[in-house]
This record gives C-alpha cells, sequence and structure tokens, in this order.
C-alpha cells in the first residue's frame, strides 16, 4: 500500500536540568537530555524521541536519515529491519537502537496523522487504557520530599509508587517507613536499586523489604547483566515479591535472555531504547510466549499508545523526571485518570504537539 513518502528526517536535541539533582543506587544527575525526531511527508510531521545522549541525535543524522528519506511511510516495519542493518557495523546495542526507536516511533506517528486516527487505534490494541505507578523517591531526596512525592500520587489516584534504594542501604529503613507512612497500607510500594547490590546482600534486603514494609516490587536487584542474580532472587525471595528488569534493554536478544533464564516476574521494556513502537510489540510477543507480563519504562506519553498494543501488560512507570520533561516540551500530555493514562483518541497519531519556542532555551544541538 502506498501512503506518502519521507521527504525530510530532522533531529535536535535538548538538555533540561531537574528540579534538583537527583541519584539512585548507582547514579548521579542534575539534567535529563531528549533527542527529538521529526519524520516529515510533506506538509505532515511524525513526532519521536529518546532519552539519551546528545549522540543519538548525531547517530540518526550520519547513520539513519538516509534509510529513510525517500521511503513509503507504510513500510515501517522494512524500515525498521534495514536501519538495523545500517548500524550492524556501528554497533546496534545502546545508541544505536536508541536512535532506531525514536525514529521507528516518528514513523508510527506519522502514518496514524496521514490516516487521521490515533496511534492506539491504529496498533488494533488490546487495551484503552494503561495502568501506572508514581515512580521517584531518589535517594537524594529528604523524607519530607519522599513523603511529598509519593503521597502525592496517591492523592491522584495511583495506587502504586515506586522509590530508589541502595546507595546508603542504612539509610534505607527510615526512607521506607517514611514512604510507607506516607501512603498508607493500602498502596503498593516499589523498590528499585539500580543493580547496586550484591546478591546475597539483595537477597537479605528482598525480605526485609517484603516482611517490614510490604514491598511488592523489586527492581534491579543486582545488575541486569547477573541473570543467575535475578533468578537466584526470584527462586529464594519471598512470596508476594516480584523481581523485574529489562528496561536497559535493546535488542530482542536482551529480552530473550531474560526470559530463558527465568530471570524476572515481570519483563521491562522501554519504547525509546528497543526499538520504538516496533520494538515494544515485539517484545511484547516474546514476553507472550513465556507467559510474563510486560510493564513499560518511563517516557510516559509515548509509551500508553504503544503498550496499549501488548497483550500481556501490567503498568508503565509515571516517572517523575519524564512526566515534568514532556509537560514542558510538549502539548497534548496525559494525566493520571483512575490509575491509568488512558491515550486521547481526539488527537491523532501519539497525540503530542512540539512546542518548540519553549524549548529552544534548552536546545544542544
Amino acid at each position: 500500500m502506498t501512503e506518502a513518502q519521507v521527504t525530510k528526517v530532522e533531529v535536535s536535541a535538548y538538555e533540561v536540568p531537574t528540579d534538583e539533582p537527583e541519584s539512585d543506587g548507582t547514579l548521579e544527575w542534575d539534567s535529563t537530555t531528549i533527542v527529538v525526531v521529526e519524520v516529515h511527508a510533506g506538509d505532515a510531521v511524525g513526532l519521536g524521541y529518546s532519552y539519551g545522549d546528545v549522540s543519538v541525535a548525531r547517530f540518526v543524522e550520519s547513520m539513519l536519515s538516509s534509510v529513510v528519506e525517500g521511503r513509503d511511510v507504510a513500510d515501517i516495519s522494512a524500515v525498521w529491519l534495514d536501519m538495523g542493518a545500517q548500524i550492524r557495523n556501528a554497533g546496534r546495542p545502546g545508541v544505536g537502537m536508541m536512535a532506531i526507536s525514536a525514529v521507528d516511533t516518528a514513523l508510527w506517528d506519522l502514518k496514524a496523522r496521514l490516516r487521521g486516527v490515533p496511534l492506539v487505534d491504529l496498533l488494533n490494541a488490546a487495551h484503552d487504557a494503561v495502568p501506572v505507578y508514581g515512580s521517584g523517591g531518589f535517594t537524594s531526596y529528604s523524607l519530607e520530599h519522599i513523603a511529598d512525592q509519593l503521597g502525592g500520587w496517591v492523592a491522584q489516584g495511583i495506587p502504586r509508587v515506586k522509590m530508589k534504594t541502595s546507595r546508603h542501604p542504612d539509610q534505607d529503613p527510615a526512607r521506607l517507613d517514611a514512604a510507607r507512612k506516607a501512603i498508607g497500607d493500602d498502596t503498593e510500594l516499589f523498590v528499585d536499586a539500580n543493580g547496586a547490590l550484591t546478591r546475597k546482600a539483595a537477597l537479605e534486603w528482598a525480605h526485609r523489604f517484603r516482611a517490614e514494609w510490604g514491598v511488592r516490587w523489586f527492581e534491579e536487584p543486582v545488575s541486569s547483566a547477573d541473570l543467575e542474580g535475578l533468578r537466584l532472587l526470584r527462586d529464594r525471595g519471598p512470596g508476594g515479591l516480584d523481581i523485574a528488569a529489562g528496561e536497559y534493554g535493546f535488542v530482542l536478544a536482551d529480552f530473550r535472555n531474560l526470559l530463558v533464564a527465568g530471570a524476572v516476574d515481570c519483563l521491562q521494556a522501554d519504547v525509546t531504547r528497543c526499538g520504538g513502537v516496533t520494538g515494544v510489540l515485539q517484545v511484547g510477543g516474546l514476553a507472550a510466549g513465556h507467559q510474563i507480563d510486560v510493564s513499560g519504562h518511563c517516557a510516559p506519553n509515548l509509551s500508553a499508545h504503544a503498550l496499549c498494543g501488548v497483550l500481556r501488560l501490567r503498568h508503565l512507570e509515571y516517572f517523575h523526571d519524564h512526566v515534568r520533561l514532556e509537560q514542558l516540551l510538549f502539548d497534548g500530555t496525559l494525566s493520571p485518570d483512575g490509575g491509568c493514562l488512558r491515550p486521547d483518541r481526539s488527537r491523532p497519531g501519539h497525540g503530542l504537539t512540539f512546542k518548540r519556542a519553549d524549548a529552544e532555551r534548552y536546545r544542544v544541538q
């Protein structure tokens, strides 16, 4: 089917300071960089983006634009394969796949806009809403800030929240006490160590998290590359505590390895890292074949549409930094409704419009 031809690929990057310094179990940061890709077909424009270094923008320009320009917008899968082939020697995992993710999402958005339909409908979605969990609770936060942030999500009707742990484990009991007091007993509490712990320490903390604070979700207790360690936590951890990883999955083999190893109770996938909408749908099919749920990682306003097409969907991370940045740079962002994000079916594509003038002050490319 002939749709329209891509006439131009436009790339830009923006570094936005966080509202205060942040940290997790293994990293500290004070800004977030977003790489924006706009794919043109005449007067129509599709929008995609990825959260990564400015080098992602340069990768799109040097490796991918020539593959995409002149192609039929209807041929997204063929373009996706050709982009993967183009970057074989440059490296698919990491920056390469983040670049493909941004372009692929822009192509899906463009295709939906050309047809005048919301992206969720173009995907023949299995769901009309995506449950979310509030995510933040950084290790740099004061106890009061943790309580205010997590309690604020509960007040918005979000029934599950996540906080960072394990940078200074001796401080975590007080932090978890503050969190549990703020959210009450009925809200699900998740924790994320970002791979900071050894296997033995993670196993000890898994039992404490569950017994003392009723934690339901332990994300990256050890490095996501430690498949045996994740499986150990899953096998020997307490009942009712799910082990999760996958946010650093780039190519399909990364997700296959986690599933074949029996390493996770729930598989995470990030639309801005794993190959865009096309990649998320592939991960969703792989997970369904292993009878494992999928949880979306970050980028909530891109993820909401894509995840509606995932059969075994659990929820999506409503991540503080990305919520703030997306509201700053885009019109048409979604707000939680009954603990879910619901794609706006009154707007074509994913419904976002780039506020270029507002973004200009943050531009780094």
